[in-house]
């Protein structure tokens, strides 16, 4: 069993793909969950392993995502007692366990987020020297452009000696710097956009910019494309030297990436999440996966699903405080 949670972590850390680990430290009988029980938690909500079921595992889900968004590793306490005012800790969530069954548990959750991809496009002195610094900063480079090579980006860990961006280069955490300086801008920001990377930006004046962005949307861009690309790129830090940009650009990658606008950065609102699976339980707001949820209720045409039972004996008691608000004119 453990060797498979490894190999899970492991998988997921190829992939770039963020993750949370949780671990059980502390638990008060009859909670499921032990000390020692551990589990991979996917970005989707997905478990792989034991932590416990009923509120433990719902909780446990919510904080992970909690802590894929914000970077912050969290103790989270669960317990039949009213949790009373704050720790004054951060980093320490207090639950009211509504089971039930009763029992008490701590779990300990830190997410594994994967370093960003820096995807360099153009060979300008901007370019080589983002690809030095990224690497400094243990971030993954490629560079996509023709005639670049290893005596120009030593410290590429992908050089593409064509115009396109190959499939399957373009990541989750990809982060898309265009900096061609004039040999073939329009072309290079086109695929940029087109790729789907969550980050964009483009090395130009403003005034530049905007004549490129007049090509691009006579090649049939969008207003909401063009709109998401970084440009003047990096923060403004009144940059000149090609190291001075290239720490600007990284830090408005940094700002990015700690940001809602990343990958997976905000939550799904309403009853349902993105996941057509996942319902958010109305009485504890804790996500619950439909597929597998022991207590349903259907109420006034609609399907409600519960963590457990106590949450389901609640929405019982007064179903109109906790049902979802009709559309008008259904």
């Amino acid at each position: 069993m453990f060797n498979q949670f490894l190999e899970d972590a492991r998988r997921l850390y190829q992939k770039r793909a963020p993750f949370a680990i949780a671990v059980v430290v502390n638990r008060q009988a009859p909670s499921s969950g032990k000390p020692g029980d551990k589990a991979v938690i996917e970005q989707d909500g997905r478990v792989i392993g034991w932590i416990g079921g009923g509120c433990t595992r719902g909780i446990v889900i919510k904080e992970a995502a909690d802590a894929i968004r914000d970077g912050k590793a969290r103790l989270v306490r669960i317990s039949p007692e009213n949790p009373g005012p704050p720790s004054g800790h951060s980093n320490v969530k207090d639950y009211h366990m509504a089971c039930h069954s009763g029992g008490a548990v701590e779990v300990y959750i830190e997410p594994v987020l994967p370093r960003p991809h820096l995807l360099i496009m153009g060979k300008s002195h901007v370019g080589m020297a983002l690809s030095r610094l990224g690497r400094a900063m243990d971030y993954t480079v490629s560079v996509v452009s023709k005639g670049a090579d290893a005596d120009m980006f030593p410290e590429a860990s992908a050089i593409v000696s064509q115009t396109e961006i190959p499939g399957g280069l373009v990541l989750p955490t990809t982060c898309i710097v265009v900096c061609t300086q004039g040999e073939n801008d329009e072309d290079a920001l086109e695929q940029a956009l087109r790729s789907g990377a969550p980050y964009v930006a483009f090395v130009a004046s403003r005034r530049k910019a905007n004549g490129v962005f007049l090509t691009l949307k006579q090649r049939g861009l969008n207003f909401d494309q063009l709109k998401n690309v970084r440009t003047p790129a990096g923060l403004d830090i009144n940059a000149k030297l090609p190291e001075e940009v290239a720490i600007s650009i990284l830090a408005e990658i940094i700002a990015f990436m700690r940001s809602e606008e990343a990958p997976g950065g905000q939550p799904a609102k309403g009853a349902e999440a993105a996941d057509s699976d996942v319902f958010i339980n109305p009485v504890c707001n804790i996500p619950v996966s439909k597929s597998t949820a022991k207590h349903v209720i259907e109420y006034k045409g609609e399907n409600y699903y519960f963590c457990c039972d106590g949450c389901k004996a609640t929405f019982e008691k007064d179903p109109e405080k906790y049902a979802l608000p009709v559309a008008e004119g259904v």
